[in-house]
């Protein structure tokens, strides 16, 4: 723990999000679950991030309930085994971090809060999302889901306010502390890759997984907790797959190696690509890939500024890419569908708490708000892919870039 975030930022948080519900409206939110990955091993625990905004507990199946001028989290036991093998919550810490003195066991918990189910018609809590998501083809956590069934028990009548859209808006505007623990992720970001990226360093790996081990072990040792979500290595074709993580792929001569990760420190990422030529000089094509994607980059950087909508900004942004393309005769037309096959992603995302943080898309940016910036051209016929990116931040005149001490050249 870094040490930036005091309970006074969670604190605030939640008096925050008191003051947009309806004063006699309880708010009860769940942290997330643990989830099996062998038989009886659980994959690393990951807490929902709206959970951690809100209380920075980093604990499993834990409640936080806010009803009035009372705020109070409940605590469930843990077997005589499990405490034996993963440790006892330490109750006094979740005080410290939190800032919430009244700790409550599971059996005390519910029973508080099943009274206060019992006398209100409404309550506020984070939706749960579809079991299964079908665009992603994943699961999801069923943390959220187990706790409106358990609400729906004590009062079936009971109607839920979802207050996803409210945290996620919270979530938006950085603060202070949030914005200095995501310049710390980039700063390590950009050094990490300063030292992976040099030309003669480069030249030592023969295998993608070498490179990422490297990232990787620069990452920790530079004082961040780790990943803040899975690195990407992908040279050759396999850069024209998005989000390629098996980096397990051979490197070949003159390929272009596109290399998207993102430290985390204190919960908050970055989230950097850059794309570099393995052992030798960029081919004359490759070069003009990359500059016009650069150049589509320079032009985002001019529209990002305060009372613009992101999708008002991405239609300029796929326009300009657009015409890039057919500039270097991959497309004829600019028929969206045309672009998009060789562009097929966002320009830009929220970025903090999440690579792809929470966020209103609907809203007009404002300042506070940090953004990624990625255009990038994919082109598996030629085995070409690019992408550039790097993370801004709104000010009050414009945006200021703050991974800019990374180069950009093609190198």
């Amino acid at each position: 723990m870094s040490g930036i975030f005091t309970s006074d930022f969670f604190i605030h948080n939640r008096r925050r999000l008191r003051e947009q519900v309806a004063a006699d409206t309880p708010i009860v939110i769940t942290a997330n679950g643990l989830l099996q990955k062998a038989s009886d091993e659980a994959f690393a625990f990951h807490q929902d991030r709206s959970f951690w905004y809100l209380t920075g507990v980093d604990e499993p199946d834990i409640l936080l309930v806010i009803d009035k001028d009372e705020e109070y989290l409940i605590v469930p036991g843990r077997e005589f085994v499990r405490e034996k093998f993963d440790g006892a919550v330490d109750v006094s810490g979740l005080t410290r971090r939190s800032g919430i003195t009244k700790i409550l066991d599971e059996k005390g918990g519910w029973d508080h809060l099943g009274a206060t189910l019992k006398e209100n018609k409404h309550i506020g809590t984070l939706i749960a999302s579809p079991k299964y998501v079908d665009f992603w083809g994943m699961y999801t956590n069923p943390a959220r889901a187990e706790l409106i069934k358990k609400l729906k028990m004590i009062n079936s009548k009971i109607k839920l306010l979802d207050i996803r859209l409210l945290v996620a808006r919270m979530r938006m505007i950085k603060q202070k502390p949030e914005l200095e623990a995501i310049q710390q992720a980039i700063d390590i970001t950009n050094q990490t890759l300063n030292a992976v990226i040099e030309p003669t360093q480069l030249a030592k790996y023969t295998n993608e997984y070498q490179v990422e081990a490297d990232i990787t072990h620069g990452f920790r040792w530079r004082g961040a907790s780790g990943h803040g979500f899975s690195p990407i290595v992908a040279s050759g074709k396999r850069g024209c797959t998005l989000h390629s993580v098996t980096n397990d792929g051979d490197l070949t001569k003159g390929d272009l190696i596109t290399i998207d990760v993102g430290a985390e420190v204190d919960h908050y990422t970055a989230d950097i690509t850059r794309t570099v030529s393995f052992n030798g000089q960029p081919s004359k094509r490759q070069q003009a890939v990359y500059e016009a994607v650069l150049e589509a980059q320079e032009y985002a950087f001019s529209l990002l500024k305060p009372g613009v909508l992101i999708k008002d900004y991405e239609k300029l942004m796929e326009i300009f890419i657009g015409k890039q393309l057919r500039e270097l005769k991959v497309i004829k037309t600019l028929k969206r569908d045309a672009i998009r096959n060789f562009f097929p992603h966002a320009t830009s995302h929220f970025l903090g708490l999440d690579a792809h943080d929470a966020g209103d898309y609907e809203q007009p940016l404002a300042p506070g708000v940090v953004l990624a910036v990625e255009p990038g051209i994919y082109i598996p016929e030629e085995s070409i892919g690019v992408r550039i990116e790097d993370n801004v931040v709104i000010t009050k005149t414009g945006n200021k870039v703050l991974s800019r001490e990374l180069a950009r050249a093609l190198l």
